[in-house]
């Protein structure tokens, strides 16, 4: 962890649609590392890239060359699969964030269901804990799945904002309530609290002002603004705005 990072909200740059735009047409441009070494430049104080089953978007020789390259932490993103274990335990990653997956969606549509899932996540929580690799859940605001990963041994959960991010309103309104109050409970529970997906400037600032989210993860809404911006420049503003919403 950098110094700057101990004191204020991280940010975690996703450059999933980095290797999105280049798998579109094939070769080797845009390239994610690039994109990974710019956005720690730009503000980033980690990267997240997450490494699908089907390989749609980053592939394993950008683990390769993001694991070599990187001078800040890398969170790996992956499925509880066999296959995806293995590699995560050749890597040994900074961290890795268990996601749930499905081949028919175009993003990961919601949390793990880590109550449900208990008896299969556990053991990957488990062996990954033992490499030394900091795990984290991706799962819904919900004190069940917080419960959940807390018993499996997980140090980390990360709190779906999508429903949040996409509602209006008082249904906005009550979704961001929901996330400040898991927040709340997985901090009194020694749980570090996390939360990302589909933040935009709009929406980042309440999630940023709850004090007891460590870390925001982002990466579409950014990747999507670097073509009108510059990906360093919407870096930069995405920082400035955590930092608005919750100073030093």
């Amino acid at each position: 962890m950098t110094p700057r990072s101990r004191n204020r909200l991280r940010l975690g740059v996703n450059v999933d649609h980095v290797a999105t735009v280049r798998n579109a047409r094939g070769g080797a441009h845009p390239d994610p590392v690039r994109a990974a070494l710019l956005a720690v430049e730009a503000g980033a104080d980690g990267i997240t890239a997450h490494l699908r089953e089907d390989r749609r978007h980053i592939s394993d020789a950008d683990i390769e060359a993001l694991m070599r390259d990187l001078a800040v932490p890398l969170n790996l993103e992956m499925a509880a699969t066999a296959e995806m274990l293995a590699i995560a335990l050749r890597h040994k990653p900074h961290a890795v964030c268990l996601v749930p997956e499905k081949r028919q969606e175009r993003t990961t549509e919601g949390g793990l269901d880590a109550a449900g899932g208990h008896n299969h996540l556990a053991p990957f929580v488990s062996k990954l804990s033992d490499a030394g690799i900091r795990v984290s859940l991706f799962i819904e605001a919900d004190p069940r799945q917080l419960d959940a990963a807390r018993s499996m041994g997980a140090p980390v959960v990360e709190l779906h904002t999508g429903s949040y991010c996409e509602a209006e309103g008082a249904a906005r309104s009550a979704l961001l309530k929901r996330i400040e109050d898991a927040a709340a409970y997985a901090h009194n529970a020694g749980l570090e609290c996390h939360a990302g997906h589909g933040l935009s400037y709009e929406t980042v600032g309440p999630v940023a002002a709850i004090p007891a989210i460590a870390e925001l993860n982002i990466g579409h809404f950014l990747v999507g603004e670097a073509i009108f911006t510059g990906f360093a420049a919407s870096i930069r503003r995405m920082r400035e705005a955590m930092d608005a919403a919750r100073p030093r």
